[in-house]
């Protein structure tokens, strides 16, 4: 038998006494070899703990007897070197280690948590001496959010431990950095993570649409547990912030689904902040989601019902074909609802081009009158007309006190819907969640709305009814259709009108008015509208069932349009054109108190009511209006809550205009 050549017995004895020479030359592997105790000092190389951990398989017991559990304490150098953690030291985490072989009977913690914020506190020291750019912020960022989850609450069998530590979802060792295609297979891998304690969600999951995705096909385009459940701030999915969070997350990956709903009621009382009204997974399931043309999908139309009746006890089918995703964009899918809404649009800007315009020039004109000491000149026989003798009943009756109490009353009503109706309708503004919470949250908020809503139809058709008594009862032979004191629109309203552009460009005197003026009828015509439009939508929202029984379902979407943005025509034209012909322009400013008195100066009466004036003093009928002016506290009262609604008014106008300008930029931006 030959000898094997020199070059075979240098690698054979390689090969066997290689480890154990490199191993021998570590002191720890030394004294562990001799049982002797090692001291750790946070100097110790990590050979000295990967000389056990290190070892494939390396575990201890966790219980007593034979069939024990093992807890695995192997550490893969390989990965833990490529990993994030690969460049610190065993001991920089594992610092309460004093000593190898370790006692026995006591128990070693690492706290990610405070070996985080001291990294990061060190590195900011180093930071302010080197002027560096290198702090771990969002590692800390991620463990405050950790502190505030429900993973960090205590255990119910164990109190003393947390529900998940950051080891358990993070395995400890090997956390490797964005980008990586580590990192990939970790994320892709959550689920399995997720489920070692979420079994019964898990199971959902894997037989869903996401999950199917993700752990058969490897899509990567579809979520796992962390994307809708965030990854550190995990907040129980009944909290009140954990289901927004869901909500928002839905709306990461199906944005335009997401910019539907936050424009139904739903969306908008869950944009405030509450989660009174359905959320994305109370309809599609939170983990069990399946395509709408999914049989076994529960937003089918064969389990739609079923469904809605989870919040809505009685459906009907035109309740059922509601579009909740529909979008005025589309004229081929939702017809309706792009008319509706161009329509709205149209008329928005048509009404304010008009109004405004015509508001701007009376400023303009008053404004330079006022200035050049211009006054109203009044014809010499309004002037120099003597008064009737009637003592101290120098002022002229305009209103009144049932009228009055309908004003003030409908004027409180529109408000209330107003501050209501425009904190839903622009939730996503800076200033809804604050008036949201001053109302008393969204549920309070949606029967204040509803109670004013019946105070203000309630008061319309009260109105109606006196009127119609009035004309066709009790004035049924005297009254004039079209006479002066008549608010039916006649031809002198167009002659006026006319007049009134005229003087706005210099082009002529102010006219003369009568009992109304053209925009005093306008003013009052305009809530027969804002009535039918408002008020109709607004009851088929309030009773979509009812309605659903007679109606389709698109009238939903439609209604919510036309209450909507007639509604914000409404507070925008009351508050800015018609306070500004009340009150704000410049021979008023800043206050009118006759509508709450009911009467006004008698020179007032001439310069406004310069035609009226006429008529009666030529049929002897001036003393038969005039009354006795207000009294000191009258006034005093009269201008404390004129000023508080004026306030109420225009705050009310800046939310409209703000929300407005909101979603403008939110469409130009998207």
């Amino acid at each position: 038998m030959k000898r094997p050549p020199s070059i075979v017995w240098i690698v054979f004895f390689w090969v066997l006494f290689l480890p154990g020479a490199v191993f021998a030359a570590d002191p720890a592997a030394e004294l562990m070899e001799k049982k002797e105790v090692f001291l750790v000092t946070k100097d110790t190389d990590n050979k000295a703990c990967l000389y056990c951990h290190g070892v494939s398989g390396f575990s201890a017991p966790m219980s007593a007897g034979r069939n024990q559990d093992q807890k695995n304490l192997f550490v893969d150098a390989d990965r833990l070197a490529k990993s994030v953690h690969g460049s610190r030291s065993c001991v920089d985490c594992h610092s309460d280690i004093t000593k190898i072989p370790h006692d026995k009977n006591k128990e070693y913690n690492v706290s990610c948590v405070q070996c985080h914020t001291n990294l990061n506190n060190e590195l900011k020291v180093k930071e302010g001496e080197a002027g560096e750019k290198k702090t771990l912020g969002h590692v800390v960022e991620n463990i405050a959010s950790y502190l505030s989850s429900v993973h960090a609450q205590p255990r119910k069998g164990d109190p003393n431990k947390p529900n998940a530590y950051c080891s358990d979802c993070h395995t400890g060792h090997a956390i490797f950095a964005k980008g990586t295609p580590e990192r990939k297979d970790y994320h892709m891998n959550s689920p399995a993570m997720c489920g070692r304690c979420h079994e019964k969600q898990l199971l959902e999951y894997e037989d869903s649409l996401h999950g199917g995705a993700v752990l058969r096909l490897g899509d990567e385009k579809f979520p796992v547990c962390g994307d809708c459940h965030t990854t550190h701030k995990i907040s129980h999915p009944e909290s009140t912030y954990g289901q927004l969070v869901i909500t928002k997350s839905c709306g990461g990956c199906h944005k335009d689904s997401y910019e539907s709903y936050t424009s139904t009621y739903h969306g908008q009382v869950n944009t405030l902040g509450y989660v009174n009204t359905a959320k994305c997974f109370d309809c599609h399931e939170a983990h069990k989601n399946r395509r709408v043309t999914d049989p076994e999908s529960s937003v089918h139309p064969d389990n739609r019902g079923k469904t809605c009746k989870q919040c809505h006890e009685n459906v009907s089918p035109g309740f059922l074909s509601f579009q909740p995703h529909g979008n005025n964009h589309s004229f081929d899918k939702y017809p309706e609802m792009w008319l509706a809404s161009k329509g709205m649009i149209g008329l928005l800007v048509g009404v304010f081009a008009v109004f405004w315009t015509h508001t701007f020039l009376w400023f303009l004109r008053e404004r330079k009158e006022k200035k050049l000491g211009i006054h109203h000149k009044l014809p010499q026989d309004v002037a120099e007309a003597p008064l009737p003798a009637t003592g101290t009943r120098v002022n002229v009756q305009r209103f009144p006190a049932l009228w009055r109490l309908a004003h003030i009353t409908f004027a409180l009503s529109i408000m209330v819907l107003a501050a209501t109706g425009l904190t839903v309708l622009f939730a996503d503004s800076f200033w809804a969640q604050t008036v949201a919470k001053a109302l008393g949250g969204a549920k309070v908020m949606a029967i204040i709305h509803r109670v004013a809503g019946a105070v203000f139809i309630g008061v319309f058709f009260i109105h109606l009814v006196a009127v119609l008594h009035k004309l066709l009862i009790k004035h049924r032979a005297t009254f004039e259709w079209f006479g002066p004191n008549s608010l039916v629109p006649r031809w002198q309203d167009l002659w006026d009108l006319i007049a009134m552009l005229k003087w706005f460009f210099g082009k002529g005197p102010k006219p003369y008015f009568d009992h109304w003026t053209y925009w005093e009828k306008f003013d009052y015509w305009a809530p027969f509208w804002g009535v039918s439009i408002i008020g109709g939508s607004g009851l088929v929202l309030w009773f979509p069932v009812l309605a659903g029984e007679y109606l389709p379902g698109w009238i939903f979407n439609v209604a919510t349009i036309f209450h909507g943005e007639e509604a914000v025509l409404a507070v925008i034209f009351i508050f800015s054109v018609h306070f500004f012909n009340c009150h704000l322009r410049p021979s008023k400013f800043p206050l009118d108190i006759m509508m709450f008195v009911g009467n006004m100066p008698m020179e007032e009466f001439k310069e406004e009511r310069t035609v009226e004036f006429q008529r009666m003093v030529q049929e002897g009928k001036l003393a038969e209006i005039m009354v006795e002016p207000p009294t000191s506290k009258a006034k005093k009262y009269s201008r404390i809550l004129g000023f508080t609604l004026i306030g109420i008014g225009l705050t009310l106008l800046f939310f409209a205009l703000t929300g407005i300008g909101t979603h403008l930029v939110h469409f130009f931006s998207s």
